[in-house]
């Protein structure tokens, strides 16, 4: 089976500075090489500042990397002219920590699902209307909620409008940032598995970006950590959950599961 994604020697560098003072390089992505397979779930781990959203922004081609390449379904896509990157970019959405930072709270429920239709589909007006009431049952938003503002919605109805607005386009890959961080424990789960269910019913492929070790056991076919730009451990979740060989896999493994350890001075860092 060929990789739906295909990242290799990925770096991305932000130059700072001005007209007065010497430029500061900032290195966010140094040799991020990994694939993703169709119908699969990658989680991306790691702490605050290791590189996971940036990495995110450039395969959502949000964001240009600095060098390395990107490959989707075997087509390169880094470098692509603007025109070039809108038949791209509806086949890779995204869905954030924050749902309510990116719904538009002028639109009804229904009209925020139907957004992305207008612009990506050719369907009519009632068609589409009709495709995004399919949507919202698909994710488990009553149509009684259709009309009605976003604010008027729980934190887990929020994101599975969000996530039913990233379905509109029919995407192959769905990168999820952070999107279950900012709920209840209970309402994860209720989320955790909708995404289970939607990627068996549809065949989507996930990259799954957490700092949660065990959310990502949960959802992940494989597991990679991050730190400092670079993917430092990769490998089957259950592998890499329950037996890591890195130090910063041990201890994120450890947090989230309440146990404090002190690293041997002999182990691999």
């Amino acid at each position: 089976m060929e990789p739906l994604l295909s990242v290799e020697n990925l770096e991305k560098r932000y130059e700072r500075g001005g007209f007065f003072r010497a430029g500061n390089r900032v290195i966010a992505l140094t040799r991020v090489s990994f694939l993703i397979y169709p119908k699969t779930t990658l989680a991306l781990v790691g702490q605050s500042g290791s590189g996971k959203s940036t990495l995110a922004l450039c395969i959502a081609c949000l964001e240009s990397p600095t060098s390395g390449s990107i490959h989707f379904e075997g087509k390169e896509i880094t470098g692509l002219k603007e025109k070039q990157l809108r038949s791209v970019r509806p086949q890779i959405q995204l869905v954030f920590q924050d749902p309510a930072s990116s719904l538009n709270p002028r639109l009804t429920v229904l009209d925020i699902v139907t957004e992305p239709l207008n612009v990506h589909c050719r369907l009519n007006k009632r068609e589409r209307r009709e495709r995004a009431r399919e949507l919202l049952d698909l994710v488990g938003i009553s149509q009684e909620k259709a009309m009605r503002r976003p604010e008027e919605l729980s934190g887990g109805q929020k994101q599975r409008l969000a996530i039913a607005r990233a379905l509109a386009p029919k995407p192959k890959l769905l990168i999820l940032d952070e999107a279950l961080s900012a709920l209840d424990c209970s309402i994860q789960a209720q989320v955790a598995n909708l995404l289970l269910e939607l990627q068996a019913s549809l065949g989507l492929t996930y990259l799954f970006i957490t700092h949660d070790f065990r959310m990502a056991a949960h959802l992940a076919d494989e597991i990679a950590v991050m730190e400092h730009g670079q993917i430092v451990e990769l490998g089957k979740a259950e592998r890499v959950f329950h037996s890591p060989t890195r130090v910063i896999t041990r201890q994120m493994v450890n947090a989230c599961m309440g146990i404090s350890e002190t690293p041997r001075p002999s182990e691999v860092s």
